[in-house]
């Protein structure tokens, strides 16, 4: 990318280290609240990251792509690509770390992470192909009106009207266990579901229109009417709408875009602007941002599932044997784990960077 935009990768970057941050702490039954999801609507800055990375997809899918033939050989490349992220999605559901490497195929879960970034990707790119911005901005907004009002107000099959209740009482978690059934996350919803993909696709679309206000001659002006406009329409939805990640709500939608606007145009005034340097380390995850997850999440599930003795594993024993004190609290001991976790891996990060091994996906 010609001048590229140093916000943006430091933006990836970081936000992949609090991925791996609020996914691996040492013990679940003690977090810190704010690094916990909210229980159900709601939002905490753990609910801002993976809105947050689609969000960025979006911006990197505007810059990749806008002087890109609309032609067989770039759609060639856009399906690919998707089908890698699904397939590393799927791998990481069906692996274990134990003969025969693959668990159990009548309940495995089939959503998750790494395919929703898959699918979001495809339709994202193919609607920036061959939209105008206005008209992704319409599209947009037809998605999310059209989606509220059908999770609020259409009846099910039997004549009883859906809620935003937790359980299989409103329209995205009664798709997701009609298509899906036993292969969720939980059993009676999965926060990667299928019907949920579709608003999160206008979390990637809006980091296309975002990039288009970063390519344009004055960003700053209308990267901050765009800051005032998400954030104030996503809270006034709330009031109908609530904000919840799990059904990824349209109010959610768009308050995640506000503030993920809102980061981004802090981050691009100190870096692109003031040309001040800061977070390297950031930009440096960033660069190699999905290989990077891909191993967290993996070398994570194989802790947990490598027993050492009777009741241990390898996650439980070296967070016991090393961050366990008496004279510090638990929720401390948690963090500090998943602290040394995400040092581990900017590690590999600044060794991929200075090797100029950039793996893409």
């Amino acid at each position: 990318m010609k001048n590229r935009i140093q916000a943006v990768d430091l933006l990836r970057g970081f936000t992949i280290v609090a991925m791996i941050l609020v996914n691996t702490p040492g013990d679940w039954n003690h977090v810190y609240e704010p690094l916990l999801h909210a229980e159900w609507n709601g939002l905490t800055p753990t609910d801002l990251i993976f809105p947050f990375f689609l969000f960025i997809v979006g911006i990197s899918i505007y810059f990749s792509y806008k002087n890109k033939p609309n032609t067989v050989p770039t759609y060639r490349k856009i399906t690919i690509r998707s089908l890698k992220l699904i397939g590393l999605g799927l791998f990481l559901n069906l692996f274990v770390p134990y003969l025969p490497l693959i668990t159990d195929l009548s309940i495995f879960r089939i959503p998750g992470v790494l395919q929703r970034i898959g699918i979001v990707f495809l339709i994202s790119s193919i609607l920036h192909l061959n939209c105008k911005p206005r008209t992704l901005l319409f599209i947009s907004i037809a998605i999310l009106i059209s989606y509220s009002i059908f999770l609020g107000w259409i009846p099910f099959p039997n004549g009883t009207l859906p809620s935003l209740d937790r359980a299989p009482n409103n329209w995205a978690n009664y798709i997701d266990l009609k298509i899906f059934g036993q292969h969720m996350w939980k059993a009676d919803y999965d926060p990667e579901g299928l019907l949920s993909t579709l608003p999160s696709i206008v979390s990637c679309v809006t980091g296309i229109l975002i990039g288009k206000l970063l390519d344009g001659p004055t960003p700053l002006r209308y990267l901050t009417r765009a800051i005032l406009i998400l954030l104030s329409s996503g809270y006034l939805l709330s009031i109908w709408i609530p904000i919840n990640k799990a059904l990824w709500s349209s109010s959610f939608v768009l308050v995640t875009s506000g503030w993920g606007t809102l980061i981004l145009t802090i981050i691009y005034y100190i870096t692109d602007v003031r040309k001040l340097s800061f977070g390297g380390i950031f930009k440096q995850v960033g660069m190699n941002a999905i290989v990077i997850y891909f191993l967290s999440s993996l070398i994570s599930k194989s802790f947990y599932l490598i027993p050492i003795g009777e009741s241990d594993n390898v996650h439980s024993w070296l967070y016991q044997k090393l961050f366990v004190f008496s004279s510090i609290p638990h929720e401390f001991s948690s963090l500090l784990y998943a602290l040394a976790v995400v040092l581990c891996y900017m590690a590999l990060a600044h060794m991929l960077y200075k090797r100029n091994i950039f793996i893409k996906v």
